[in-house]
């Protein structure tokens, strides 16, 4: 109801009394009456604004939360790439020959379930080409190495979904965050079916090749490459909510560091995602020689595959060399960039932020050469995939401090 209907409503019952002998009507007791009763209501109204109004959401609050939470399940990301490495580079990948969500989730427990499953191995390929000699020890150790990677696929996948479930319900998205959450938690499930085909790959019967049983390298960058966006969009998101907005002027010379620094973190991850099909081929082991590949800068079987494109995925020569070519390129791009913000007015956090790329590039560089020398030692070449992952991170945090310097 108004405050014209309850003053009229007033006025009216007034008049009822006075007519009823009640309270003599006159024009004055009437004009009074109004004047105070309109005070009354306007000292109503000040108090109501000055009433502590109930919290909005999402505000600053809930976005640090959902910024936390964000960067938290991207480590998780980074923790399932490094474990998957390390299954890979131990062979481990291909022990588990069955894909079930739940059941897969207890480990075998007695000696007859452990030789069920040993029997299963032997099988596939793997065992009859590679580990025809295994016992049910060291089968033992690198099934519980793919067992420990799903088991952390499902940690991620639970990281996601249930508190994004939580936020939602307590209204802590905006309506494009919305879309944005509901895309990474698709992605997760996405994830964990495109590792599965992965692992398909490698477990089937292939006559006409007597080769280490393999995963598919097409399906092995593929798988790889989905965790690589999965992990970015989140730490993006993250970052966009937790970081601060700096005060600079938007010049054109900070335009352009932001479009150097967009082209070098796409490089970053063009170079991590090449290391997939190092990996893939095994292509770490030719050519144990830097800089030069053997004798020669260029190998004489670059191209010795037709057609020509095959050589990019299939030949482990060209898969190195396009790798090292990567990289180098990388090195020299991070560099520009770091000299290039020199000559600029930037904010303390972004300029370590620069420093701290530059200095991961060359130790990645390094970590690479080492990895490559020595024959690709597990220990060693884990570190340089973990190297990969920290140098995209940084050049992630690059970007998110140059896109928050206010325009």
């Amino acid at each position: 109801m108004s405050t014209m209907s309850v003053l009229l409503r007033a006025l009216s019952l007034r008049c009822q009394q006075c007519a009823v002998g009640r309270l003599p009507l006159q024009r004055s007791t009437v004009r009074s009456w109004l004047v105070n009763r309109r005070r009354s209501t306007l000292t109503a109204e000040a108090v109501r604004a000055q009433t502590p109004q109930a919290v909005t959401v999402p505000n600053a609050a809930t976005n640090r939360i959902v910024g936390k939470w964000l960067v938290g399940c991207s480590g998780l990301v980074v923790g399932a790439v490094v474990l998957g490495g390390v299954t890979r580079l131990t062979e481990s990948g291909l022990s588990m020959v069955d894909w079930h969500l739940i059941k897969e989730m207890k480990p075998p427990q007695t000696e007859a379930e452990w030789e069920a499953e040993f029997q299963k191995y032997q099988q596939y390929p793997e065992f009859k080409i590679l580990n025809h000699d295994m016992t049910l020890q060291e089968f033992k150790a690198i099934f519980y190495m793919e067992w420990g990677h799903r088991m952390w696929g499902r940690l991620v996948g639970l990281a996601y979904i249930l508190p994004a479930v939580y936020f939602w319900r307590k209204g802590y998205f905006t309506r494009p965050m919305k879309g944005c959450i509901l895309g990474l938690c698709g992605f997760v499930f996405f994830q964990g079916l495109l590792g599965w085909y992965m692992v398909k790959s490698g477990l089937e019967e292939k006559p006409e090749s007597y080769d280490v049983p393999r995963v598919s390298q097409y399906r092995l960058a593929a798988h790889l490459g989905s965790a690589l966006v999965l992990y970015c969009a989140s730490l993006w998101m993250g970052l966009s909510l937790l970081l601060p907005t700096h005060k600079l002027p938007d010049t054109r010379q900070l335009t352009l560091l932001r479009r150097f620094a967009r082209g070098t973190g796409g490089l970053v991850f063009l170079t991590a995602l090449s290391g997939a099909f190092v990996a893939g081929l095994d292509a770490g082991l030719v050519y144990n020689s830097f800089p030069k590949m053997g004798e020669r800068w260029v190998p004489d079987d670059l191209l010795a595959f037709s057609p020509f494109l095959k050589n990019f995925f299939e030949n482990p020569t060209t898969v190195q060399f396009d790798h090292r070519i990567l990289g180098i390129c990388t090195v020299t791009a991070i560099t520009g960039l770091y000299l290039f913000s020199r000559r600029m007015v930037l904010p303390r956090r972004s300029k370590i932020a620069l420093s701290c790329l530059l200095a991961m590039a060359y130790a990645q560089v390094g970590l690479g050469i080492s990895t490559l020398l020595f024959y690709v030692p597990t220990p060693l070449a884990a570190t340089h995939q973990s190297g990969s992952l920290a140098l995209l991170t940084l050049a992630m945090w690059v970007l998110a401090e140059l896109r928050r310097v206010a325009k």
